[in-house]
């Protein structure tokens, strides 16, 4: 009997011991994965980043389905086809309210460097969806034709098309066409400011907002900081994506410093719609954004220019799991709530820094990022594991 005891003793030794090893290991990890080469993350960017560029979740940047939360749809969700000038459809995806009529509608312009294979109405579904159940909109997600089959100006093309069409048909879809907004993340946030600055030249529809999420502004060979700090794809876009979108979506030289394709170039931005521009300390975009909102505020207009350090391009798509992209989106869906009911008023420029997650939400923040830790460090080792039939 004593020996029994002995043996489960030294057991439970043994297994507190494991534990305690590879809870030990993991922190130690994720604590080396924050050290990246442009400088320090947050632990729950750091375990992203390490998914992302060991591939261990999808390239889509959609986080595990383990880690999503489900909730009771308040939406229906559609797949619908919109006609464009000439005389094609392009594919689009509608989340309407199931309760009420004279809803705001919201067109949704995804990121994805303008390239086919590089983003499209499904890879940012979850942000789409989103953005209805926190808006009450309706929101439509355009999928507009992409290089190199179709370079510029086919997608701006599509995405004015798909925002006329949508303001034509709003009454019939049960929503409201005096309360429009565009909004769009990275190369969709360029679509979403010169789809504003087409209504405005083209004596278009009145646009009540625009959402402009860490947003390409310029193909100019600007030397922002940003650029060059963090331009070698660790934190989801590269410079060499950025220099493929160029030449695919706009091929001619001549391109780059139009308005409607680089609007940080343009002469005039007065009269266009309220702006809210998000950025992220970690993106090579980040410098181009912010110079847009200062320039849209020397025109007069009204913006909130928005950037959140410790995070990395496309860090929206990551609300599911990360608070900071939760409330990147809680931002925008507030400012477009605000918008739709009073047009705000015009400040001067003025950039809002947020550092980082509330303390009350400290803990959990970084448990949940050596939680991830742990499932990421598991993939890895089973990948390398040999199985034999």
């Amino acid at each position: 009997m004593l020996s029994i005891l002995k043996k489960c003793k030294y057991g439970v030794l043994i297994s507190v011991l494991t534990i305690n090893m590879l809870a030990l290991i993991v922190v130690l990890s994720v604590h080396a994965w924050t050290y990246t080469e442009a400088g320090k993350v947050p632990p729950k960017t750091a375990v992203l980043l390490h998914a992302v560029h060991h591939n261990l979740v999808p390239a889509d940047m959609k986080p595990p389905k383990f880690f999503v939360q489900g909730g009771s749809p308040s939406f229906t969700r559609e797949n619908i086809s919109i006609p464009v000038a000439d005389g094609s459809e392009i594919p689009a995806r509608m989340y309407r309210p199931i309760k009420g009529e004279g809803h705001p509608i919201i067109l949704y312009y995804h990121g994805g460097a303008f390239m086919k294979g590089y983003g499209d109405i499904n890879t940012h579904d979850n942000i789409v969806r989103s953005l209805a159940a926190r808006t009450k909109s309706i929101v439509i997600a355009v999928g507009y034709r992409v290089a190199p089959e179709h370079p510029f100006p086919a997608a701006i093309e599509d995405s004015y098309d798909a925002f006329v069409w949508a303001v034509s048909e709003a009454e019939n879809l049960g929503g409201d066409p005096s309360k429009v907004a565009v909004v769009g993340d990275s190369a969709g946030g360029n679509l979403a400011t010169v789809v504003s600055l087409m209504a405005r030249d083209r004596n278009g529809p009145d646009i009540a907002a625009q959402a402009l999420l860490y947003p390409l502004t310029t193909f100019q060979d600007v030397e922002f900081d940003s650029r060059g700090v963090y331009d070698s794809g660790y934190y989801l876009l590269s410079r060499n994506v950025m220099l493929r979108a160029r030449d695919t979506y706009t091929p001619e030289k001549e391109m780059w410093k139009l308005p409607y394709t680089s609007p940080l170039e343009a002469d005039d931005l007065y009269k266009m719609p309220p702006a809210l521009v998000i950025t992220a300390e970690f993106d090579p975009l980040r410098d181009e954004g912010e110079a847009y909102a200062k320039r849209l505020a020397e025109h007069g207009v009204s913006v909130r220019t928005l950037r959140y350090n410790g995070v990395m391009h496309g860090f929206i798509s990551f609300y599911e799991v990360m608070y900071r992209g939760n409330h990147g989106l809680n931002q925008t869906a507030a400012f477009l709530n605000q918008v739709f009911e009073e047009a705000p008023q015009y400040e001067p420029y003025h950039l809002h820094v947020y550092e980082g997650v509330e303390q009350t939400n400290q803990f959990r923040e970084e448990a949940e990022a050596y939680a991830i830790g742990s499932f990421l460090l598991g993939r890895q080792a089973l990948s390398m594991m040999p199985f034999t039939q």
